[in-house]
């Protein structure tokens, strides 16, 4: 068993402009730096809101072996069957779980090494749920048992929350990434208990755009205050998350920095 592993954490897919450039850029990504776990939050990956289930073959097939989501998860109505049918799609664990699908997966790799893989969903700003506090800790404490290493995506609006998080899970798991807000943050960074963190992953998609959608749909509509109907930009793409090199004996994070490669790369 391999000493260190590597883990590639993929920011929201937007759309298929966000799965094209996932399918263009992340197969050689995981040939050329010698990846051996990824995992991409595809709750927008159908047409900027939900997941169907060609997007999540089309990640699936692209090279991602785990697909965690957020509050749009139940946006498309197939969603309940995947869920119900491939355990490597994930829902935030805090949902009631008399829902579809499971808040955590255990992921086996080829070498034998078993990653538990914990999704979770933020409560400022967002659609009232359970605590992710009490209920990550719940998970950590089920994938203890079987899991070498722990990673969590925390899908949340708000940067405070996500902090917490942080400083919560500091020496419960080996990574924490947050996811939601579409907009890569500068502070990757492994706290001193050896926690890979940083506040969001960003987006795979348009990178000029606003959240991966066109932009003059959300422009008017903060200039009018009338919803305008938003869809995926299909120009400038790229794709953005986090590298990290994990310590299997120790669970630690040894290493971890920001990706962001645009189709020419």
């Amino acid at each position: 068993m391999p000493n260190n592993i590597k883990i590639l954490m993929l920011g929201d897919v937007v759309g298929r402009p966000g799965r094209q450039i996932v399918k263009k850029l992340l197969p050689k990504f995981k040939i050329n730096n010698n990846i051996d776990f990824v995992v991409a939050n595809g709750e927008n990956s159908s047409g900027g809101f939900g997941i169907k289930q060609n997007s999540f073959n089309s990640l699936k097939a692209s090279g991602v072996d785990v697909v965690t989501s957020g509050n749009h998860i139940w946006n498309k109505k197939e969603v309940f069957e995947i869920l119900n049918s491939d355990s490597t799609l994930i829902r935030p664990a805090n949902y009631p779980k008399t829902l579809a699908g499971k808040g955590s997966v255990l992921f086996q790799l080829k070498n034998g090494i078993k990653i538990g893989v914990i999704n979770i969903l933020g409560r400022v700003f967002m659609p009232p749920v359970d605590s992710p506090f009490v209920v990550v800790e719940k998970e950590i404490n089920l994938l203890n048992k079987k899991a070498d290493i722990i990673i969590v995506d925390f899908h949340a609006e708000a940067t405070s929350e996500k902090e917490a998080m942080g400083f919560f899970l500091r020496n419960k798991v080996s990574l924490l990434v947050g996811t939601h807000t579409h907009i890569q943050t500068n502070d990757a960074k492994i706290f001193p208990e050896g926690l890979g963190y940083i506040t969001d992953l960003g987006r795979c998609g348009s990178f000029f755009s606003t959240l991966g959608m066109k932009y003059d749909a959300s422009l008017k509509g903060f200039l009018t205050y009338v919803p305008h109907s938003l869809s995926p930009e299909k120009k400038d793409l790229a794709m953005e998350g986090i590298l990290a090199t994990i310590n299997v004996e120790t669970k630690k994070t040894v290493e971890i920095k920001n990706i962001r490669l645009f189709a020419e790369d």
